[in-house]
């Protein structure tokens, strides 16, 4: 197949610009180095769109939270991630987690039977000369890092992205854990909650101090975390009670022994369809496999834990976008080169993919000479965007979830309880406007 634009990158946002870019009468190739004989450190399969941290796209809620406005805006246009996301669902409250082979199973499928586009399993060392869009995501091959670099002119920025164990769901104490959601939201009883007393939570806490780290290889030294994917024992060395005010928050979460909120609580969330196995939720860790097994098994209930994955810790990459970028996230010194997902700083996968959807339908339009509006601020898109391409202040540049910090605000006195309200509707009114344009 002759194809028009050249996607480099099978992740959530590569598979995303692909989808609205083929769906716009456009010919695609998408190459992906994965099943070609290269790999990443955190990848495990070759399937375009693999999840490979959490199985959760976070709250589906499009009234009060932003990424669930964000999810709402991103089904309206047709996004390929969010069918397959609603596809292969699994219970979690009222976020939205999937089954994630499955999902990465079915995001494949659909790529590979659309007419326009072509999958080509190759690692790509060079910026195409022709119409193209970079989304290689954080863990960018080195030898297309150093050609963004050279290009660029500017040093890629770097922080750590961490992985939480898995546990199968038949090795946890169901006698000790038991099922709720906080607040029993969503269907209620979505998370298995395993309770701690003080005394248990003061010797886990010292054991993941004093338990054994894998060391960072040289390249990965004086590299910043990600405040939102912080490692565990990271977590725990900021202070004793810092676990009980993030991961391990026991609010609104009744121990039915008890009637009461626990010292603290370690939450799992299904991982699949099946609901045989189980993630433990915040807990990606640096910890060394064994020292995982120790440690983790620690927390009641999970005495004779058996884990289907151990967690991990990789480097990731990303440009200084608000700098290096235009509104339509084109390359200002190469305007032929988008950039989509991860790379260009945004964090996390409907953002990853929200951004590849704004990408695809910028680079179709330019291509088919038809012309598009920027989505308004006031949209969890607009505002999205506007971080990414200008909002951000470069020198502080930093991996960002969609959040309402990054809207304009509202303008006169609201009660903070009405603020989210008022965010979601304004948005959907400009939304509204917007998109039959």
């Amino acid at each position: 197949m002759t194809h028009q634009i050249h996607i480099i990158g099978g992740g959530l946002a590569g598979s995303e610009a692909a989808w609205q870019l083929a769906n716009a009468g456009v010919k695609v190739r998408l190459s992906e180095m994965r099943g070609s004989g290269v790999m990443t450190p955190a990848h495990q399969t070759d399937h375009l769109a693999e999840l490979v941290c959490s199985n959760s796209f976070r709250s589906d809620d499009a009234e009060r939270n932003a990424v669930g406005l964000l999810h709402a805006e991103m089904r309206a246009l047709g996004s390929l991630i969010m069918a397959k996301g609603d596809e292969h669902k699994v219970p979690a409250g009222s976020a939205l987690a999937v089954d994630r082979d499955g999902f990465s199973e079915g995001v494949t499928a659909a790529l590979a039977a659309h007419p326009n586009i072509e999958i080509v399993r190759e690692r790509v060392d060079a910026l195409p000369d022709g119409p193209a869009i970079i989304a290689t995501g954080p863990l960018t091959a080195e030898s297309l890092a150093n050609a963004i670099g050279a290009q660029t002119g500017e040093d890629s920025l770097a922080f750590f992205d961490a992985i939480a164990p898995i546990v199968h769901r038949d090795s946890i104490d169901m006698d000790i854990c038991w099922f709720q959601s906080r607040w029993n939201k969503g269907e209620g009883h979505d998370y298995i909650n395993c309770p701690m007393d003080k005394d248990q939570y003061l010797a886990f806490h010292q054991a993941l101090l004093d338990g054994e780290k894998g060391e960072f290889k040289e390249w990965e030294k004086d590299t910043p975390y990600f405040e939102g994917c912080m490692p565990v024992e990271v977590m725990a060395e900021r202070g004793v009670d810092t676990l009980r005010y993030g991961p391990m928050k026991p609010v609104g979460l009744d121990d039915p022994r008890t009637g009461r909120w626990p010292y603290a609580v370690v939450q799992l969330r299904q991982d699949n369809a099946l609901g045989t196995l189980w993630n433990i939720v915040g807990f990606q860790t640096k910890l060394k496999y064994a020292e995982q097994i120790r440690v983790f098994r620690m927390i009641p209930g999970l005495e004779n834990a058996e884990f289907a994955r151990l967690g991990g810790l990789h480097r990731n990459t990303f440009i200084q976008s608000p700098k290096l970028l235009d509104g339509e996230l084109r390359l200002k010194s190469r305007p032929n080169i988008r950039f989509a997902g991860q790379i260009t700083g945004c964090e996390g996968y409907v953002e990853s993919a929200a951004v590849g959807l704004l990408a695809g339908r910028f680079a179709a339009a330019e291509l088919l000479g038809q012309p598009i509006a920027s989505p308004p601020v006031e949209t969890a898109l607009g505002a999205l965007l506007g971080h990414i391409t200008g909002g951000a202040e470069v020198e502080s540049y930093q991996p960002m979830n969609v959040n309402f910090g990054l809207f304009p605000p509202i303008e006169g006195r609201t009660k903070k309880a009405d603020r989210k309200l008022l965010y979601t509707a304004r948005a959907r009114e400009a939304f509204a406007e917007w998109m039959p344009a």
